[in-house]
């Protein structure tokens, strides 16, 4: 998946909108103003940030090495996804819908 892909898919879930509120290298996207995706689009091979349920963070952290803490974000909630091959494009999507989801869920509660 390269960051166009990225983009695409995104783009294509319900109230999704993109900004760079933190600078030109840092694409963000937001649903109901929440953010649910980052993506630092200087890094080589491609990352981007993700929100995750606490437990499965952990797990997912544990069985893949291109998964890591959420670099500036909370570890507890964010994980870090390298695009280095070692996922399939299912599984990155299934990622980015999932934080979608976290965020969505409660946006909708207030």
């Amino acid at each position: 998946m390269n960051i166009e892909e990225l983009r695409d898919y995104v783009l294509s879930l319900k109230n999704v909108t993109e900004s760079f509120p933190f600078g030109e290298d840092t694409l963000v996207f937001k649903t109901n103003t929440k953010i649910f995706l980052l993506v630092s689009l200087s890094s080589s091979p491609l990352q981007f940030n993700v929100k995750c349920h606490p437990e499965k963070a952990i797990e997912l952290r544990e069985e893949y090495s291109c998964i890591l803490p959420g670099y500036h974000m909370n570890k507890k909630h964010w994980n870090t996804i390298t695009i280095d091959g070692t996922l399939s494009q299912s599984q990155l999507k299934d990622f980015i819908k999932d934080s979608y989801d976290l965020v969505s869920k409660k946006s909708r509660k207030k």
